[in-house]
């Protein structure tokens, strides 16, 4: 079991945050000036990485930097159900929809003071320069995401390694970043892992393109200030007999959310 850490400025030890718009100007060039903030944060995350001390105190710290750099652009965060995480005895597998880079840099700093916590994510992702000994020093799941049967294996055996040792587990189950959320391509990959190990799946639903999918590298993308970023945790929800019930309730609630937020036309 991973040690304690001193998270420092937790924002998850409340149910709900909101972005309080009075401590930040919006920036005339948001987009220049988040990269700069971005860049500024790999290369010390990178450092800490390759000398073997970025710990989850270190990713939260780094999470943590990057969603107030965001919000220093004039974006602003509504994040809501962080209770739900404290509900759930051990570790869970949380399940959400996948749109941009946004959301993968910024859950560390929601769930790692509860929970410790690795994602399941592209071998690819592991082998980038700069952030690929950041991807690793956090223990993750390595797919390829070429062999969907293959990957399978992979996630149900790592990932029931990952609960034993009570780490809980990001699955995105749309496997690529989406603008919408398709219930075909939804798969329930998360489900399976959280019924084989008697461990409750927690739903997120995101709205996350305040940061752009960027055109030739997709981790660049447009910041853009006029779109808030929603992220809203379920209840956690054990699988009982085939999952289906729990399947489609995890699709309603990601849907539903898009429909409080004024955004329905995301679901196709």
């Amino acid at each position: 079991m991973e040690q304690e850490y001193n998270f420092r400025n937790r924002i998850s030890d409340q149910d709900e945050y909101k972005t309080d718009t009075k401590l930040y100007r919006k920036k005339i060039f948001p987009t220049p000036y988040f990269f700069t903030n971005m860049l500024r944060i790999i290369l010390y995350s990178n450092k800490q990485a390759k000398k073997g001390i970025y710990n989850s105190e270190k990713w939260y710290d780094s999470s943590l930097d990057t969603l107030r750099s965001l919000e220093r652009t004039g974006i602003e965060f509504h994040l809501s159900g962080m209770d739900n995480i404290r509900k759930a005895e051990g570790p869970v597998v949380f399940v959400a929809n996948h749109m941009t880079t946004l959301e993968t840099v910024i859950l560390p700093s929601i769930i790692c003071p509860i929970k410790p916590v690795v994602y399941v994510i592209k071998e690819e992702l592991s082998k980038y320069p700069l952030f690929g000994p950041i991807a690793l020093a956090r223990d993750p799941i390595l797919v390829g995401r070429e062999n969907p049967r293959e990957d399978l294996k992979i996630v149900l055996e790592e990932g029931s390694k990952k609960l034993q040792a009570g780490k809980s587990i990001i699955i995105f189950p749309q496997r690529t970043r989406s603008a919408g959320l398709n219930p075909a391509l939804f798969n329930s990959l998360g489900n399976k892992l959280a019924k084989r190990n008697n461990v409750p799946v927690i739903p997120i639903a995101l709205i996350t393109d305040a940061w752009g999918n960027g055109k030739h590298i997709k981790e660049v993308g447009k910041i853009d200030p006029k779109k808030p970023v929603h992220i809203a945790f379920d209840e956690p929800i054990y699988i009982t007999g085939n999952g289906t019930e729990e399947h489609q309730h995890i699709i309603e609630f990601i849907s539903g959310k898009f429909k409080e937020w004024g955004r329905p036309e995301f679901v196709k």
